[in-house]
């Protein structure tokens, strides 16, 4: 367990030192690491449901959305390649497409290259929508991220995450 200051101790700090009570030959190292990373997921992704609430969406829809827009021009993928981008069933996207096109967010139709297929579009109204949201979704990131650490800090800390990450990637 690594030691901190009282005024800077967490919950999950607390949770430590309680095994290290019952188990003191416990290497908690890596349950100090993903415990923080759990709550600060939770913790932010409820910061974002209110920023994306805002515009009238889910973080959810916020993501196909957002996939459609950085897929660049035509701003359009198949209901398959979003599925698999976004790690979702085919009926989980399903549901979303239908409340986004029901919104005039996007609209779905046959793909030219697959009479089998179709291809999901991001509208004009979509556009606008998903560029201010990922404006506001970057301000509440960015706002959390600056009160903590400074540029530097948050830049190391991007690259641990990243080789953590790539570690559960093989």
């Amino acid at each position: 367990m690594s030691e901190r200051p009282e005024q800077h101790k967490d919950p999950v700090d607390a949770i430590i030192g309680q095994w290290a009570v019952v188990r003191p030959d416990l290497d908690t190292t890596a349950m100090e690491v993903f415990g923080r990373v759990n709550r600060l997921s939770r913790a932010i992704g409820e910061r974002m449901d209110r920023a994306y609430a805002g515009f009238g969406i889910s973080r959810g829809e916020f993501d196909v959305l957002a996939t459609l827009r950085r897929s660049g021009e035509p701003y359009a993928l198949s209901p398959r390649q979003l599925s698999a981008t976004l790690m979702l069933t085919t009926g989980g996207m399903t549901g979303r497409l239908d409340k986004l096109e029901r919104a005039g967010l996007l609209r779905r139709s046959p793909d030219p290259h697959d009479r089998r297929g179709l291809r999901v579009t991001l509208t004009d109204k979509g556009r606008e929508l998903v560029d201010e949201a990922v404006g506001a979704g970057l301000a509440v990131q960015a706002e959390v991220l600056s009160g903590a650490l400074d540029a530097g800090r948050a830049g190391q800390l991007a690259d641990l995450l990243r080789d953590l990450l790539s570690a559960t990637e093989e």
